[in-house]
């Protein structure tokens, strides 16, 4: 694997980094209206992503197909939102301004936050696994730059996301180096699911298309379940339809630029 690949990898990871270092520069809570701004930028952020950076290529990847070229993007993609269908169903999950919810497991809030965003990372790792595997399979149509454009896209998602798991454990009373290392470890799991996927598609490359669908409907389970509730609700939506938005076209920008 590159120095080119690994550093692509954890691209994502030290965005979620540089977002939970936030609880050193803000106060104790988030504003809704910052918080919708944030998630709702994320939504439009992977979004884009999902469609430019994932669908596309999958397609692209199955034109020998013919008028049939459509299949596996949408079978992958089905089989991503039932995944992540299943996933909520087995494990604690929370939107961000609520009360985690899930199996009774005994977990305390704080355990079941952490568990929760980092599960939901797992796609966004995958996302970037696909697309470096289908870069250096050569089989996808998929350029370093256009890869680096979906590592960059997703970092710029992390961001604020790494915020927001880390402000409500600070506003807890958690001490701040320690609201930070967990924001941290939130993300590790992105660059592993990255090299596994990057590992095991390198072996599988003729269900390539299937596998960029498979992250891209992952990717969009998220936005749908967890972020456009998030950003629409209560007062203040227009900022996170704004910010949804401004996220969307600038992933767009970058992947249609640097690819």
């Amino acid at each position: 694997m590159s120095a080119e690949v690994i550093l692509g990898i954890l691209i994502p990871f030290i965005g979620t980094s540089l977002g939970a270092a936030m609880v050193f520069v803000l106060k104790k809570n988030i504003s809704d209206n910052l918080q919708k701004i944030l998630t709702g930028f994320a939504a439009g952020v992977m979004v884009a992503a999902s469609f430019w950076s994932l669908l596309s290529p999958a397609i692209e990847s199955s034109e020998h197909m013919g008028k049939l070229s459509f299949v596996p993007a949408a079978v992958g993609f089905l089989i991503g939102v039932g995944f992540l269908l299943l996933l909520d169903e087995v494990t604690p999950h929370m939107h961000f301004n609520q009360e985690v919810e899930g199996p009774k497991s005994g977990l305390k809030r704080t355990t079941k936050l952490i568990l929760a965003v980092t599960l939901h990372n797992i796609p966004e790792g995958m996302a970037v696994g696909v697309v470096y595997a289908g870069f250096l399979s050569g089989s996808a149509g998929i350029s370093a730059a256009g890869a680096l454009a979906l590592a960059l896209g997703i970092a710029i998602q992390n961001f604020p996301e790494g915020a927001i798991v880390s402000m409500p454990l600070l506003a807890e009373g958690m001490d701040k180096k320690k609201t930070f290392l967990y924001g941290v470890i939130s993300g590790v799991v992105e660059p592993i699911a990255a090299v596994i996927t990057v590992v095991a598609a390198a072996a599988v490359v003729p269900v390539m298309p299937y596998l960029l669908a498979f992250a891209a409907g992952a990717m969009m389970y998220v936005v749908v379940e967890e972020l456009i509730p998030e950003m629409s609700e209560g007062k203040h939506s227009n900022a996170g339809t704004i910010a949804f938005s401004l996220g969307f076209v600038l992933m767009m920008v970058l992947d249609v630029a640097l690819g």
